[in-house]
């Protein structure tokens, strides 16, 4: 019998290890920049309040419909909106409309449910949002939520090499891979992207399983790591696709972009988070990262900078939307190290940054094509029908945040700014925010939905572009891939 103490986290004194309020303190910035942060505070209540209106308990609102919608990616799970826009909500002062979200977290979340739930959106949206939303306000609801949550995903690690399988029933338990997933295999953003959550459910719950399914091996995550350090990677790259029985690669094909991207934002993450003690973690990023610079990173005709895909030793000079969160972690990764590597990332991120903002200037719209190419006569711009929608995304005004941030050069501000005239323009529609179908119209049709990510990502990291350093800080928070803030583990705080 186990005669321990029980574990208490102790918020209070988390709090106050914190270097910077949580909001901010700092003031004295100009009437413009003000205007610009409460324009985007107005969309975010916009986007809210007409979720909240037709589509509240749903997962995402259709604003040309009026109407929500459900989905398959979340087992059964309703309230994607709500999970993702509490901590969006709470940083903006938006208080009433974060008191109607808590009160449906209260009242209405229901996790008895039944249905095949994607592990890695279940974990980046809902438990990262349950436990950024727990860590900013100290409500027991949130904590007790996404614990409650994190035990229902645990089964997906019982296979022969702890690599879990991408979808789960969260009712029984069963958990298999996704059917368009070469031979069974497991995606590396997928698996690669629970280490963040899972730390925190383990200090949380006091229960160490959590950490060690995540970080591949405390005990479980901790053994993905080892999985992927001992399998042999070509050119030092790791591809997308991983058997969870054999532990070895299904096929050859490496991106920056989906499938891969947040494996690599986690390792860089994973260091940050611990306070920088989980050297691992660093060494594998700083391996990848060199890989990635000698192999992937290239310069069009026109002199743009990309990161290519490679697929079986050939490349493809395309760039997905995703890949462009891929500046704002280089330049967030180049602040620890020599400097003469800081200098050569912080001009990479700041190139591959401007290559994403010219895929935007490029269009039509203002908006950025779900992905793009750089081949015969075409640069920055989408050559496919299948590649010319936007739907809200957001990883292009995530790294303007974290450059005008690591730089304060003002052109990131321009730029954010000139996104949020285009969504205004183009996305706003009577009821909500659409994504559109063709970024190369100046009349696009819309796609009917709000996505979820809209309010946990896009708004936050334009909103975060006017704030002053302070609010969210670098130094006290990371953020999850979903844009969730997680704390910097200054200290140990159980009680």
């Amino acid at each position: 019998r186990d005669t321990r103490a029980p574990f208490r986290f102790d918020y209070e004194r988390f709090r106050r290890s914190l270097r910077h309020p949580v909001r901010g303190g700092r003031r004295g910035e100009d009437p413009e920049t003000r205007a610009r942060r409460m324009k985007i505070k107005e969309m975010m209540k916009f986007a809210w309040d007409n979720y909240r209106q037709y589509a509240l308990g749903k997962n995402e609102l259709r604003p040309l419909s009026r109407n929500g919608h459900i989905g398959n990616m979340f087992g059964g799970l309703r309230g994607a909106t709500v999970i993702d826009a509490l901590d969006t909500l709470y940083i903006m002062e938006l208080e009433e409309e974060f008191q109607e979200a808590k009160q449906w977290v209260e009242k209405s979340f229901d996790l008895n449910v039944n249905g095949e739930a994607s592990l890695f959106e279940v974990n980046i949206r809902y438990i990262g949002g349950l436990l950024a939303t727990y860590y900013l306000t100290g409500e027991e609801v949130f904590k007790s939520k996404a614990l409650e949550l994190g035990e229902k995903l645990l089964p997906a690690f019982n296979t022969p090499t702890g690599i879990p399988r991408g979808v789960i029933n969260l009712g029984s338990g069963m958990s298999w891979s996704w059917g368009w997933a070469s031979a069974g295999s497991s995606i590396l953003a997928e698996f690669g992207t629970l280490h963040l959550e899972f730390l925190h459910l383990s200090e949380l719950s006091g229960n160490p399983v959590f950490a060690e399914k995540a970080t591949l091996s405390l005990s479980q995550v901790r053994n993905i790591r080892r999985v992927l350090s001992r399998v042999e990677k070509p050119q030092g790259l790791y591809p997308n696709f991983l058997s969870p029985v054999t532990g070895g690669w299904v096929q050859h094909h490496v991106s920056i972009g989906g499938l891969g991207d947040s494996f690599y934002e986690y390792l860089i993450k994973s260091w940050l988070m611990s306070d920088k003690k989980d050297s691992e973690a660093k060494k594998m990023y700083d391996d990848a990262l060199e890989a990635i610079e000698k192999h992937l990173v290239k310069k069009s005709a026109g002199g743009l900078t990309y990161i290519a895909e490679w697929r079986g030793g050939i490349l493809d000079h395309k760039m997905g939307h995703l890949a462009c969160f891929s500046g704002g972690m280089i330049a967030l990764g180049a602040q620890h190290g020599p400097e003469e590597r800081r200098q050569r990332h912080m001009e990479l991120a700041a190139e591959i940054t401007s290559t994403c903002h010219e895929s935007y200037t490029r269009s039509d719209t203002k908006l950025g094509p779900e992905a793009f190419r750089f081949d015969a006569g075409s640069e920055a711009t989408a050559t496919r029908l299948s590649e010319r929608y936007y739907i809200l995304r957001p990883e292009v005004v995530e790294s303007y945040m974290y450059l005008w941030r690591l730089t304060h050069d003002p052109k990131y501000r321009h730029w954010g700014w000139d996104v949020v005239q285009a969504l205004e323009k183009h996305c706003r529609v009577e009821s909500g925010f659409s994504g559109i179908r063709d970024v190369y119209t100046t009349t696009p049709t819309h796609d009917n939905m709000q996505q979820s990510f809209f309010l946990a990502e896009t708004l936050k990291y334009l909103y975060l572009l006017f704030c002053e350093d302070d609010v969210l800080s670098l130094e006290d928070w990371v953020f999850n891939t979903e844009a969730h803030p997680l704390p910097i583990n200054h200290t140990d705080f159980k009680a």
